[in-house]
């Protein structure tokens, strides 16, 4: 076992939600404010026992579930899977602040930490990693975070592991990025909103990958909402903010209309004022059905006033230079 204690951030997933599964673009930035590392119970590094508790328990199964792969020849890398077992029985847990179940790497930020800390052929994360080393690495973490999600884009575990941002071409293609700050509107942030309550992924990826079986649902979310999302990840890479917007609008648009079941119903109000005012645009972060919403504003001070009217308090995920 290594002795290094890495620390693994959340990330947020700015667009790409779904799409990305049908080979849309995706763009995916790393998320400092939460953070997790595999930690020990008796560290006395854990701020609720029980979580320890609950979190050994969840490594347990993933463990169980890695062995399985194993004996089906189907485990995608190498794992020291004794050193793994034995670390668990004396205590290993994830130590965690990042929220399960909204939408911003919990699970991808400790199948990230296994990874790194197990893996006897692991490919090592930095800037010069090569977009075939990339790839292989987002299959491996598409196999590994399956058990949490049903099915796994990998992306999420990708970022936490390489703590860049991500631009996603296709899932064949992926490559370390940048988004210009210098570039985004002046006023511009990027925000998160709590919802309140926890989204269960597997069911709502199952209920979508039902829904994309309906020919008529297939078409308008090939021909209209996947050239959306990329033609934002586009715009703001290279700085053309009308055009973002309007593509936004758009995106949003198509959420509220087509993705309504992954909204907390609550949140609808809010959804369709941003839209009729303009002041700001929301979107799922993940897979939605709780857990965190990402807006985009060019009027913070509006955006938040409108939410505090509301009682609930705005996370900036981005701001302008």
């Amino acid at each position: 076992m290594s002795s290094k204690a890495d620390i693994f951030y959340g990330k947020v997933l700015l667009f790409g939600e779904y799409s990305i599964l049908f080979n849309s673009k995706g763009l995916t930035i790393p998320y400092t404010h939460f953070t997790g590392q595999l930690s020990f119970i008796n560290d006395d590094k854990y701020t609720d026992f029980d979580f320890a508790v609950q979190s050994n328990k969840q490594l347990k199964v993933f463990l169980g579930y890695m062995l399985e792969l194993e004996a089906k020849a189907e485990m995608p890398c190498n794992m020291d899977f004794k050193s793994l077992a034995r670390d668990i029985e004396n205590g290993l847990y994830f130590e965690s602040n990042i929220p399960q179940g909204y939408g911003i790497g919990s699970s991808g930020a400790l199948v990230a930490s296994i990874y790194d800390r197990y893996c006897t052929n692991k490919i090592e994360a930095n800037e010069s990693i090569s977009g075939l080393d990339i790839s292989k690495l987002r299959e491996i973490f598409s196999i590994l975070e399956s058990l949490f999600h049903g099915k796994s884009s990998g992306i999420d575990p990708l970022n936490c592991y390489l703590q860049h941002p991500l631009l996603i071409h296709s899932r064949e293609d992926i490559a370390i990025t940048g988004v210009p700050r210098s570039k985004f509107e002046s006023e511009g942030v990027i925000f998160l909103v709590d919802t309140g309550r926890i989204g269960k992924t597997g069911p709502l990826v199952n209920h979508f990958l039902e829904q994309m079986r309906f020919k008529e649902y297939e078409n308008i979310f090939k021909t209209e909402y996947i050239p959306w999302v990329n033609q934002c990840i586009s715009d703001l890479l290279s700085g053309n903010m009308r055009s973002f917007f309007e593509s936004l609008i758009k995106v949003s648009t198509f959420q509220l209309k087509h993705f309504a079941n992954m909204i907390p119903e609550n949140f609808m109000p809010a959804w369709q004022w941003g839209l009729d005012s303009g002041k700001f645009q929301l979107k799922l972060c993940g897979s939605g059905g709780g857990g965190f919403l990402l807006g985009f504003t060019t009027d913070y001070l509006s955006a938040k006033k409108y939410f505090s009217d509301q009682h609930l308090e705005l996370i900036p995920v981005y701001k302008s230079a």
